[in-house]
């Protein structure tokens, strides 16, 4: 192979250039205007002020309701994080980091991830193993404990959805990482 550079303008009408063995891919022009800005839509900015609230509450549904059948933590984390991201595509990606700094979301993860081990580690205080409900000596512990323990990987889940978005959007400009 060489290393010659493949100009298709002419094929698709547009400036691309690549190179057999190499990674140069030059999709484009260079100046930063042919960017194109956020079109706002709508229809999807309508669509999702009328979902994005019942998507939130199912996905809190889905997080409080997850010892006592399918779902949990996880799950309703990844409905809840789904909202950001809707209202990121809706609305553009910046007003929702203004909106939701980096930080904040960070801070988020943080403190979910701080609280998942002090309620282990209460449990452990009090002479039982690691998330041993029982031994903390409340009425129906197990069942609170679980459902405070799936509200909390629910907050970490969303916050790593969220933090992977803002991550990915950054990379589509060549910003700030989030």
């Amino acid at each position: 192979m060489s290393d010659r550079a493949v100009d298709s303008e002419s094929v698709s009408g547009t400036a691309e250039t690549a190179t057999d063995g190499g990674i140069d891919l030059d999709i484009g022009p260079d100046d930063d205007e042919s960017v194109q800005p956020y079109v706002e839509s709508p229809i999807i900015m309508a669509t999702v002020r009328v979902v994005a609230p019942f998507v939130f509450t199912f996905g809190l549904f889905i997080m409080f309701h997850g010892a006592d059948s399918s779902g949990g933590g996880f799950q309703g984390g990844v409905i809840v994080g789904t909202v950001i991201l809707m209202l990121g595509i809706a609305f553009g990606i910046e007003p929702i980091r203004e909106w939701l700094s980096p930080a904040a979301v960070v801070a988020l993860v943080g403190s979910g991830v701080a609280a998942f081990v002090a309620v282990g580690v209460l449990t452990v205080v009090a002479d039982g193993a690691f998330l041993d409900y029982g031994a903390v000596g409340i009425h129906h512990a197990s069942k609170y404990g679980i459902e405070l323990v799936e509200l909390i990987i629910g907050v970490i889940v969303a916050g790593i959805i969220t933090g992977l978005f803002f991550a990915i959007a950054s990379g589509v400009r060549g910003g700030d990482s989030a």
